[in-house]
């Protein structure tokens, strides 16, 4: 029920998988009527109210005095919007955006009748998807143009995904018997000037953040097993001499995962960084998370149009929470820190290829016995080039304002393409990092499963149920695809939630 307990990061990210529905409180609808009546003895007493008695942006200065000018210019926001470009969210985030959105008109501070939240509740609930381009938001004043994408789907325009067929809103709507919203004014620029795409993105991308700073654990211990690396470097002590929370928390997740099994000398006093500094790495992540998540919670509970009502005296309120910094610092933050572990992980497979560092394994993993095996010389250029191109999108988005639309949006967040860059290091990281693991249980096989540790051979055991060992050349793609969609479809264990 939205719109009086708040809703997590975990609530968004289940409603956006299917696994959980929303309807509105019927205390929030109540407020929400509250706030609609405000606007309309607001309109009653002659008072100027942005964006339905005054034009949008710099025409705030013109004046739309008629009943039937109001309604057309609520129209005429969600057609002109509609320019977006580039690929269509996904349905994931499609649903985390509408999920968000809902939450925040749910409020009840934005003058929008309680049937445009319960119609949005309606459509995650259903899986009537709009197809929204990822493209044309600068974060402010919010995210107009792909929220347009939903306000238009309401009002019965515009196309849809419904049951893995793209196809128009009217068909589905036809079909389904659902009468299209007829938008007041005040309701388009209520669903459309919001964080509502950046923040549904940015919930997504901490909860991958979380599962990928867990695997890169996972990961990075099976390395330093099958490396003969030396254990002693994760020593709780060393953990409490420098007592960051999440640190010692990556410590103590490899710590586990090599407890155990044989006792190896090893063959160095210190390991190289990409093994001894793993825990410092992942810790960053571990320990930005919780900042990050608060950011990012507070904006999904946050009322971020504009303007916006206060219920219980009718006042209205012209402001600008429809600026979406906090999200921009915590994706441009977080693709930071998630890069930095794509870093390692590829510094690891290099070190597993390489047999000046490796150990005694074989050049490149290569297979023994073979002449002309390559093993994962390609697969260590490819995480290399995945990493360059994750390290290269850290570049924070926030610092390239723009000033637009007549200097009025003069300076904007760029939240939205933070969170988009977020999402796309994530995706190169958590490649690198299945293709981290697949190298390492080639090693696993080359050294033999009696000198390694239980943990160690838990997950390459879970592997090899999916994917076979490389004793010939051979495509890897297809290896890596089994094994990433093995991982996030949850099918794949690389590490509790602890």
């Amino acid at each position: 029920m939205i719109g009086v307990e708040p809703l997590g990061i975990d609530d968004v990210v289940d409603a956006a998988h299917g696994r959980q529905h929303i309807a509105l409180h019927p205390d929030a609808a109540e407020v929400c009527r509250c706030s609609h009546e405000a606007l309309q003895r607001q309109l009653a007493e002659g008072r100027a109210v942005y964006g339905v008695t005054t034009g949008f942006g710099d025409d705030c200065v013109r004046d739309v005095e008629s009943a039937d000018s109001r309604l057309e210019l609520a129209r005429n926001l969600v057609r002109f919007h509609g320019c977006g470009t580039g690929a269509c969210l996904t349905p994931e985030e499609t649903t985390a955006v509408m999920v968000v959105r809902a939450v925040s008109l749910s409020r009840g501070h934005s003058a929008v009748r309680p049937v445009v939240v319960e119609r949005l509740c309606q459509l995650v609930n259903s899986q009537i998807l709009p197809r929204i381009p990822c493209e044309g938001s600068v974060g402010a004043s919010g995210d107009l143009t792909p929220l347009s994408y939903i306000a238009a789907v309401l009002s019965g325009s515009r196309e849809v995904l419904y049951e893995g067929e793209l196809t128009t809103t009217a068909r589905v709507f036809d079909a389904l018997g659902i009468e299209p919203l007829a938008l007041l004014p005040k309701e388009s620029l209520a669903l459309m000037n919001g964080t509502s795409v950046m923040t549904g993105l940015a919930a997504l991308a901490c909860s991958r953040a979380r599962k990928l700073a867990r695997a890169a654990a996972t990961v990075s211990a099976m390395v330093v097993d099958v490396l003969d690396g030396n254990a002693s470097h994760f020593d709780a002590r060393i953990f409490e001499a420098k007592p960051h929370p999440g640190q010692a928390r990556a410590a103590g997740w490899i710590r586990d995962a090599l407890v155990g099994g044989p006792d190896r000398p090893a063959p160095r006093i210190q390991d190289r960084y990409s093994l001894r500094c793993a825990p410092h790495v992942i810790g960053v992540l571990v320990d930005a998370l919780p900042m990050l998540e608060t950011f990012v919670e507070t904006e999904i509970n946050s009322v971020n149009d504009n303007p916006i009502f206060d219920p219980a005296t009718g006042d209205v309120l012209h402001g600008g929470n429809f600026y979406g910094g906090h999200i921009a610092f915590a994706m441009d933050a977080l693709k930071a820190a998630v890069a930095s572990i794509a870093d390692l992980l590829d510094r690891q497979v290099q070190h597993l290829c390489n047999p000046a560092y490796n150990n005694a394994l074989t050049p490149s993993l290569a297979w023994p016995g073979g002449s002309v095996g390559h093993g994962f010389k390609a697969v260590s250029i490819a995480t290399s080039a995945l990493t360059a191109e994750a390290l290269k999108l850290t570049m924070p988005a926030a610092s390239f304002s723009r000033s637009t639309e007549c200097h009025n949006q003069d300076k904007v967040s760029m939240g939205t393409i933070a969170a988009r860059d977020a999402q796309r290091v994530l995706e190169l990281s958590e490649t690198v990092a299945i293709m981290n693991l697949l190298a390492a249980c080639q090693a696993v096989d080359l050294r033999g499963e009696d000198a390694l540790r239980p943990a160690t051979m838990a997950v390459h055991a879970e592997v090899r149920l999916r994917v076979a060992p490389v004793k010939e050349d051979r495509r890897q793609d297809l290896d890596i695809a089994e094994l990433l969609g093995a991982w996030r479809r949850g099918e794949l264990a690389l590490g509790g939630d602890d």
